[in-house]
């Protein structure tokens, strides 16, 4: 008999419009100081330069006003639910209704401010969420679809200080949010409890077909940090080179999870 799903989890609207926000924040102050040459700089995301990615991370944030501008699609259920998000998006690189990236700072910092004022226009600081809206890989809540912005977020500030050594930092519940949704996704894609997933302090999951844990230290344990553990998700690190880093420990002849990642890229 195959495992049980487990109930998925349930995300607080307003504190992830929160995080949301917070994380948005963080990445606009840090574009404010960049310079033409460090606009210019190539990043880890094929061809792709700075300059691209952050005029991305601000479209990522608009769609949701675009979204929500369209017509609500027929309920009541959305057709897209958090675990059916990773595997929808995981073949998209560039949104292809995205404009094309804003040519110099002052219009990248132009397109922050219209983003963020429209953001905070369309989702009031109240509200249960339960609006449907109609994204690019089907309905979607928009309390869910807000959890997929924290991903894109914390995931792109990752990439932005990795192309230019910075220390832009990742807001809590952000960084959280999109953590818990990585390791659900895993769970969910490698249903049953032989192997312990421990991404502290944010997320415990088990996933893999085998031997079920029921007391004690399980014996097939994989454990990392939450920044490691969205890098293995979404490609940006090997299991083999995070392992040999000791970024990541694991125990058990179960407790290998690279036939399994990435999720998503």
């Amino acid at each position: 008999m195959p495992p049980a799903k487990k109930r998925p989890r349930v995300y607080d609207h307003l504190r992830t419009r929160t995080a949301v926000l917070a994380q948005y924040a963080h990445v606009r102050d840090a574009v404010a100081a960049l310079t033409p040459q460090q606009l210019a700089r190539p990043t880890r995301l094929g061809d792709w330069a700075v300059r691209d990615l952050v005029a991305h991370i601000a479209q990522g944030l608009g769609s949701v006003s675009r979204d929500l501008a369209l017509p609500e699609p027929p309920g009541p259920k959305p057709a897209t639910t958090l675990l059916e998000w990773p595997p929808a998006v995981a073949a998209v690189v560039r949104d292809p209704e995205a404009p094309a990236p804003a040519a110099g700072l002052p219009d990248l910092l132009a397109l922050y401010g219209e983003v963020e004022a429209a953001f905070l226009a369309d989702v009031p600081a109240a509200g249960t969420g339960d609006r449907l809206l109609p994204t690019r890989v089907g309905s979607m809540r928009l309390s869910d679809y807000l959890v997929t912005r924290t991903v894109e977020l914390v995931v792109h500030t990752d990439d932005l200080n990795d192309a230019l050594g910075l220390e832009v930092p990742y807001d809590r519940q952000a960084l959280a949010a999109c953590t818990r949704l990585l390791a659900d996704t895993l769970a969910d894609r490698a249903p049953g409890g032989s192997v312990e997933v421990r991404v502290p302090p944010f997320a415990v999951v088990q996933c893999i077909g085998g031997p079920k844990h029921t007391r004690g230290t399980p014996p097939n344990v994989v454990e990392t940090s939450p920044l490691t553990w969205i890098r293995l998700a979404t490609g940006r690190t090997e299991w083999a080179r995070a392992l040999e880093d000791a970024e990541v420990s694991a125990s058990g002849e179960r407790a290998d999870l690279a036939a399994l990642l990435p999720l998503l890229r």
